[in-house]
């Protein structure tokens, strides 16, 4: 087992932008080096933490909140937590950085998955930006609910330029420079 801090390693980005695949490549590859790591991933967190919460901003904010504290337990004791939600409101990934440093006394690390909204539609397997454009999916982020793009995040993922190797490479990279891994 290998001996690490905990962090927490926040991605953020529009529906499809590649979040979790990046987010379980990075977990698979720290369970090979015998570091402690936690996913939480955004659709899985709604099924079992956040369920019966809508879509509103008021419930958007809450749900985030929600990964942010377990995040936040989980690094403070010295896991990996790898978080892979959408959570598109600076203020609240602003705030649950804030008090991750703060609280949980852990490093807070914020991953953009970025790919234009084109490249997006264009590999949509579910059909889901189409059905939002139609007015058929109401309050879809990046559509007819707003996301706020991170101004500064630590490390942006152009994953409509690399691929998931790439990404995961440079951001392994990031990490080792920082000390946050070996």
């Amino acid at each position: 087992m290998s001996s690490h801090e905990g962090f927490v390693l926040w991605f953020t980005g529009l529906s499809g932008a590649g979040k979790s695949t990046l987010a379980e490549r990075l977990t698979a590859d720290f369970r090979e080096r015998g570091y402690k790591v936690e996913l939480l991933d955004g659709d899985e967190i709604r099924t079992h933490l956040s369920k019966g919460l809508g879509f509103s901003k008021e419930d958007r904010d809450t749900n985030i909140r929600r990964i942010g504290w377990v995040a936040r337990v989980l690094a403070r004791n010295g896991v990996i937590a790898i978080t892979a939600a959408i959570s598109p409101y600076a203020e609240i990934r602003n705030e649950i950085r804030g008090d991750t440093e703060t609280e949980g006394r852990a490093a807070f690390v914020e991953v953009f998955a970025h790919a234009p909204l084109e490249a997006l539609i264009e590999r949509d397997v579910k059909g889901l930006y189409k059905k939002a454009i139609a007015g058929e999916i109401k309050n879809f982020t990046g559509i007819s609910d707003p996301y706020e793009a991170p101004e500064s995040p630590e490390f942006t993922a152009l994953t409509s330029e690399e691929t998931v190797e790439q990404s995961a490479t440079r951001l392994l990279t990031y990490l080792a420079e920082r000390g946050l891994i070996e």
